[in-house]
This record gives structure tokens, sequence and C-alpha cells, in this order.
């Protein structure tokens, strides 16, 4: 692995990290009408292109901090319908 793999790798971590604690709030909280709907597309199917870019070129420090930010996303995703469902 080498020095340009590492830092991609860091970089991914450290921005998929970044969900970690809105996660866990909106989860804590049942919270999640600061996020728009607009938001989840746009930012979901952003996230998914980089996913297919990332295979599309083979590169793991690409697909493997997309799609955990992806599987994020669409949790959060998943407790705003449910909260939308429950008023």
């Amino acid at each position: 692995m080498n020095t340009a793999m590492l830092i991609g790798l860091l970089a991914g971590s450290m921005t998929t990290a970044a969900w970690l604690p809105q996660v866990a709030k909106a989860f804590r909280t049942r919270s999640t009408q600061d996020f728009s709907w607009g938001w989840f597309a746009m930012f979901g199917f952003g996230v998914a292109f980089w996913l297919v870019y990332g295979f599309a070129v083979s590169a793991l420090a690409v697909i493997l901090p997309n799609a955990l930010t992806l599987l994020l996303v669409l949790s959060l995703f998943a407790l705003k319908v449910r909260h939308v469902r429950m008023l």
C-alpha cells in the first residue's frame, strides 16, 4: 500500500466518521426534521456516483468511505421516513 492510498483511506475515514455523531444524535433524539428531502436526494446520489466511480477505477480509498457514507445516509433516510409516518 502506497502513501497516496494511505492518505486517501485516512481522508475517507475522517469524512465518513464525521457522520457518526449526527446519525447517533438523530437516532437518540428521533429527530430528522433538519434534513431536507432535497439534501437526501442530492447527497445520496452524489455519494452513490462516487461509489460507482470508485469501482470503475478500482480505487479502494474511494469505494470504502463512500460505501460506509451511503449506509449512514440511507439509515438517516429510513429514520426520516419512519418519523414522517409517525406524525
